[in-house]
């Protein structure tokens, strides 16, 4: 039973090795780009659950108001 549980942990060094390999295989140059992509997709996605929390009346009167 600890055996299992001590393999579902992640120690400090197999970060480091997941690091490196992600380095390696999209290079220093990509890693900017592809966090720039994540913060954007997560931007949009809590852009777009927030509309969904909006009642019905008020994307009436802000499609109104758009008009």
């Amino acid at each position: 039973m600890i055996n299992s549980v001590l393999l579902g942990m992640v120690g400090p060094w197999q970060v480091i090795i997941i690091l490196l390999v992600i380095v390696l295989l999209f290079g220093g140059r990509k890693i900017p780009e592809l966090m720039k992509g994540i913060g954007q997709g997560m931007k949009e996605f809590k852009k777009a659950t927030q509309e969904d929390e909006e009642p019905e009346a008020e994307k009436v009167e802000k499609k109104i108001e758009k008009k």
